[in-house]
């Protein structure tokens, strides 16, 4: 698979996960989800979990099993995001790697490719997803209501214009 591939969400929202709704989740018979905390869920600033987040979750939980995989290695952080929203959640999963993804569709007890990585970064979400052959969701970063604008996202940026270099296509899925 060339890198441009690799690094080819299968769904851009081009919006946060709030937007990632059980229609779309049943358009592309999505069984499973496996989410990114960081900046998709959360703000990277904010420890507390949104009432948006809370009542995105609710919706989303009875239809599909959720996990968080997160690299950050923080127990407290991510536990306690995920105990917020009870949910199962891995920590330090060093993605692009594959294994701690693997562990959590593992659990899940479905197919990997019916099983979406979601998450806001092209080079680690992304890749690590499509290197699984999970169904791979890029959402934009989730950013914290109070701001008037939202940050500069540059490492982002510089991921996106190196996929397009390496032929990768953001206008909305493969």
């Amino acid at each position: 698979m060339t890198w441009g591939k690799l690094l080819e969400p299968d769904l851009f929202l081009d919006d946060s996960i709030l937007s990632l709704t059980p229609a779309i989740l049943k358009q592309y018979d999505i069984k499973g989800l496996v989410l990114d905390v960081d900046d998709t869920l959360v703000p990277i600033s904010e420890v507390t979990v949104s009432d948006y987040l809370q009542q995105w979750v609710e919706q989303i939980r009875p239809i599909v099993p959720v996990w968080l995989v997160s690299n950050n290695i923080s127990e407290s952080r991510i536990g306690g995001i995920a105990k917020a929203l009870n949910l199962p959640y891995i920590t330090g999963a060093a993605k692009p790697s594959r294994r701690k993804l693997r562990q959590a569709v593992a659990a899940m007890e479905l197919p990997v490719e019916k099983v979406a990585m979601v998450g806001d970064r092209l080079f680690t979400d992304v890749l690590a997803g499509n290197r699984l052959g999970m169904f791979t969701i890029l959402v934009e970063p989730m950013v914290d209501p109070g701001m008037v604008a939202p940050p500069p996202y540059r490492l982002r940026s510089l991921e996106v214009w190196l996929s397009q270099i390496f032929g990768a296509s953001l206008t909305g899925g493969k």
